[in-house]
């Protein structure tokens, strides 16, 4: 049965199926995609099975790199939709459903991914133990996780707390996840009983510069919470970040914005 958190997570992306993708299409790392840095880190295995792997946009460019297995998982069937059309991506296995009770057999994956998702589960004991099951001995667990944002996203997050903590309750977004899968430790004390080895840990900064306006959208983005604002509240959210990022926008009009990802490798031992 689908939390809270869960239901929301999965009527957001059905009403937005190409939002997360489009997000992480605006910033960059060294000139590249969010998705083509964190590729780097799961190498060429021969078969990836990704949890929460909404649109497909991950998955697509670990087929272009040559993986041939391909497999995921995600709440939103809609965004399953989206990345059934992508190229490279006909043949993979992709299934509506939850990272807790995976649908696939024992050892049948030499990396198991999960981009900015991991972070959002519940019941992340099970997720992992559910990991270990499908992974081949010695195979990889790659997870990216937020690291909190810089610059104007730094700022818009000051402006924003204070009216997200007072968003009637009726409207309120579910909590989700554990904050043990957002660090290091956590990690590597969710991770060893389940027979992981210890977690290299890598920082990827992402460039999100651009306009105040493209910024303010990117923000507006971001954040899940902002979901919960009516109309008039998110006009103010909109006056109050631009007041309060006015001073840091550059002389040729370039607002700066970073975003920090985490990403946690390790193997099954």
């Amino acid at each position: 049965m689908m939390t809270p958190a869960e239901e929301f997570l999965r009527d957001y992306h059905d009403r937005n199926p190409a939002a997360a993708s489009e997000l992480a299409d605006r910033g960059r790392v060294g000139g590249r995609s969010v998705y083509e840095a964190f590729a780097d880190h799961v190498g060429q295995p021969g078969s990836v099975l990704d949890l929460g792997c909404g649109d497909g946009a991950l998955l697509a460019v670990l087929a272009g790199r040559g993986t041939g297995k391909l497999a995921g998982i995600d709440l939103s069937a809609k965004q399953l939709d989206v990345a059934r059309g992508r190229a490279g991506l006909a043949d993979a296995d992709l299934r509506p459903g939850r990272a807790q009770e995976l649908p696939f057999e024992d050892d049948s994956y030499d990396a198991v991914v999960s981009h900015m998702a991991l972070m959002l589960m519940s019941d992340v004991e099970k997720v992992i133990a559910e990991t270990a099951r499908v992974l081949r001995p010695g195979g990889a667990f790659v997870i990216g996780v937020g690291g909190g944002g810089t610059d104007a996203l730094e700022v818009f997050l000051k402006v924003a707390r204070p009216l997200f903590a007072v968003v009637a309750e009726d409207r309120q977004i579910p909590t989700s996840g554990d904050p043990r899968s957002r660090t290091r430790e956590g990690l590597d004390a969710l991770l060893g009983p389940a027979g992981f080895a210890s977690v290299e840990w890598h920082q990827l900064l992402v460039d999100l510069s651009g306009p105040p306006d493209s910024v303010w959208q990117t923000c507006h983005d971001t954040y899940y919470q902002v979901d919960a604002l009516d109309e008039t509240q998110l006009m103010g959210l909109r006056t109050a970040f631009k007041v309060a990022s006015r001073s840091l926008v550059a002389p040729d009009g370039t607002l700066p914005a970073g975003a920090l990802i985490n990403v946690a490798t390790t193997r099954l031992t």
